[in-house]
């Protein structure tokens, strides 16, 4: 199939991705849209389909596959062209729990004949994502603040530096609502998954599925620092639902809380007092290897 590479202009000039363009193209159309600035994507996604390209590939890292689907999810649905990913960020966490590859000729070999399945994404407010959102902390950091703790807070990774930290940070008090439950919470960190791992390969929802229209949620509750170990035990035990890490699936999932909670939609940052997480089932016809581990079939 013809396929049209949006790819992430801070990578336009690499040699492995030329390379790897040029190759693709001795088996077929290969053409590419480098971004430059904000706004870039949605346009490209909205030129490549008034020019009846029926395949564009995210080329970049979770941030560009999250563009990527939110301009696609502007488009009604007979619209909307089938998307690929070719990773090129520094985790890729949503390609690597899909195990689409790393060797950039064989990602773009994939996006050329690899069959597109129907998969969800999830809406955020106004915003769409297809990874992880995940929030807390925010409102503590400071330029003081460690490197490893800003990498747990950024990307959410559950580290044991990270953890160590969290214990002297206010949490956000609030309430989340999802199917008939509403739970009053004291959250240090919340996540909202589609996917499986975020943070550079930190496995948040190793169960997830994404298309099998639900969204695993997973909350670190307040803790006193004298339950650090269960703490580590319960964020290593993914199907236990334990005192201070709690875990649910359902469609769908409230926030509510007095004060603005910072969240990062793979890799976007925003802040919200009330936020409504979605799945929108189907959303997206995504070209997956065979047999990858996060769809039912």
């Amino acid at each position: 199939m013809d396929i049209r590479v949006i790819l992430n202009g801070k990578k336009a000039g690499l040699g492995p991705v030329r390379s790897a363009i040029f190759k693709a193209r001795e088996t077929g159309k290969v053409e590419v849209r480098a971004t430059w600035e904000g706004g870039d994507v949605d346009r490209l996604v909205k030129e490549a389909v008034r020019d009846g390209c029926q395949r564009v590939v995210a080329a970049g890292g979770d941030g560009t596959v999250k563009e990527v689907v939110d301009a696609i999810l502007q488009l009604s649905p007979d619209e909307r062209p089938e998307m690929a990913v070719m990773p090129l960020g520094t985790a890729n966490d949503f390609a690597t729990a899909c195990t689409i590859p790393t060797d950039l000729l064989l990602a773009l070999q994939l996006a050329q004949s690899g069959k597109a399945q129907t998969v969800d994404a999830v809406k955020a407010n106004e915003h769409h994502f297809m990874n992880v959102a995940s929030g807390g902390f925010g409102a503590q950091v400071t330029t003081n603040t460690p490197v490893a703790l800003k990498n747990f807070l950024g990307g959410g990774a559950y580290t044991l530096s990270g953890l160590v930290q969290a214990v002297y940070f206010s949490p956000y008090h609030g309430e989340i609502r999802f199917l008939d439950q509403s739970i009053s919470n004291a959250v240090i960190v919340g996540a909202v998954c589609n996917g499986r791992q975020a943070g550079g390969g930190q496995k948040l929802a190793p169960q997830a599925l994404i298309d099998d229209g639900l969204l695993d949620l997973v909350a670190l509750n307040k803790f006193p620092p004298e339950a650090l170990g269960q703490v580590i035990e319960e964020l290593l035990a993914p199907e236990v639902n334990g005192k201070f890490v709690k875990r649910f699936r359902a469609p769908w999932a409230e926030w509510e809380s007095d004060v603005e909670m910072p969240i990062n939609l793979d890799g976007e940052p925003i802040s919200s007092k009330n936020i409504r997480f979605e799945v929108v089932p189907g959303a997206i016809k995504l070209v997956l290897p065979e047999n990858c581990p996060m769809t039912t079939t």
